[in-house]
């Protein structure tokens, strides 16, 4: 029994080492800067709110779509379109929505659908 507990603990500390040596210092993680365009979907539309947020704040129409071209979305005005009424469908958060519609609006596309998340008084 006690040469069973002794191979068996010197099996789990030669493994041990075996493993971190190959982690640490044979294989260790590369890290590599990948594009923009290889982001999840979810991310995506994370950063297509900002960019929109961000074109609240200044109206610099020119600016986001610079910023989204960075996708490889090759109509960002129709990309940004499809996002505010997928957001709209899927009951997003309304200060996500009415960010998504100004850009949309400031690229040119409006849909009713914006209509309810207009503040009031707006056109």
């Amino acid at each position: 029994m006690l040469r069973f507990l002794l191979s068996l603990v010197l099996g789990g500390v030669l493994g041990l080492g075996v493993g971190l040596y190959l982690g640490w210092v044979q294989f260790p993680v590369e890290f590599v800067n990948s594009p923009i365009s290889a982001l999840d979907p979810r991310y995506r539309d994370d950063y297509t709110v900002m960019v929109a947020q961000g074109f609240q704040a200044d109206a610099d129409g020119v600016g986001a779509v610079q910023r989204l071209r960075v996708l490889g979305v090759e109509n960002v005005p129709e990309y940004v379109f499809q996002q505010a009424e997928r957001y709209i469908t899927n009951s997003r958060s309304p200060q996500e929505i009415q960010a998504l519609i100004a850009l949309s609006e400031g690229l040119g596309r409006t849909s009713p659908l914006f209509d309810p998340y207009r503040p009031v008084g707006a056109p």
